[in-house]
């Protein structure tokens, strides 16, 4: 591993943290869009991560097999940004706008799929990993430091 592989792989995680951080507050925003271009209620989306593998791994974990690649890696990325498609909460208001025109949920408006609390928690949980990436890129740089002043000595 290269000495700044440290802080490119810190460096992935406080970018798909960022990216999390600015999915949820959309969803947020719009907890309570009950009209949306592609018509309908708001859904929520959600970021599905994956590792970034090291093709070549120099490194492996012990009472491993050959075959597992159980490398360090070399972070982590963003596979793709999916839209929840559960149904919201329905809510009866024949006098909405948005509100159902015929069918068996003829009157009733369907809110967002967003749960506020959820997505909080979600918010808090997005932060807390960003700042634990921006720990490992400060301990890596207060390193290289203490290295630089032991070779100056």
């Amino acid at each position: 591993m290269g000495m700044f592989t440290s802080i490119n792989i810190a460096a992935t995680g406080m970018s798909v943290e960022r990216l999390r951080s600015d999915v949820i507050s959309n969803n947020i925003a719009n907890a309570s869009t009950t009209r949306t271009p592609e018509g309908g209620a708001f859904k929520k989306s959600m970021v599905i991560l994956e590792p970034i593998a090291s093709t070549h791994p120099t490194w492996r974990m012990p009472f491993t097999s050959a075959d597992q690649d159980n490398g360090p890696g070399l972070g982590v990325r963003v596979r793709e940004i999916v839209k929840d498609t559960t149904q919201g909460r329905m809510v009866y208001d024949p006098t909405n706008p948005d509100a159902i025109k015929s069918g068996p949920n003829k009157g009733y408006v369907e809110y967002p799929n967003v749960n506020i609390v959820n997505e909080m928690v979600n918010l808090i949980s997005a932060s807390r990993a960003y700042e634990a990436n921006s720990t490992v890129v400060q301990g890596a740089k207060d390193m290289f430091s203490a290295a630089l002043e032991i070779g100056r000595a």
